[in-house]
């Protein structure tokens, strides 16, 4: 997949848990994908940045990661197992 394939398709998930959020009363599941674990930092500012927008951890999201062990050719897997894994109830 190429890079800007893969920004789009990102791009498009960032919007989803939001029309999804209107529409039922479970927690909207964000993914998070990335080759390599992000520093403690970046994550600490995601969550402030949902914070800050009137999102809560727990209440009105859930945040699920996957990081490609530095492998960036298996973010299509894990993209699809984020998927896959949205059709089960939590």
């Amino acid at each position: 997949m190429r890079r800007r394939e893969f920004i789009t398709l990102l791009g498009g998930a960032a919007a989803w848990p939001l029309a999804v959020r209107a529409q039922q009363r479970q927690p909207a599941r964000i993914g998070f994908l990335r080759a390599a674990a992000p520093p403690d930092h970046t994550m600490k500012a995601l969550r402030r940045g949902l914070a800050d927008q009137g999102y809560h951890e727990g209440k009105t999201f859930t945040l699920v990661t996957s990081w490609g062990d530095g492998n960036l050719d298996r973010l299509p897997e894990l993209a699809k197992s984020l998927v896959a894994a949205g059709s089960m109830s939590f």
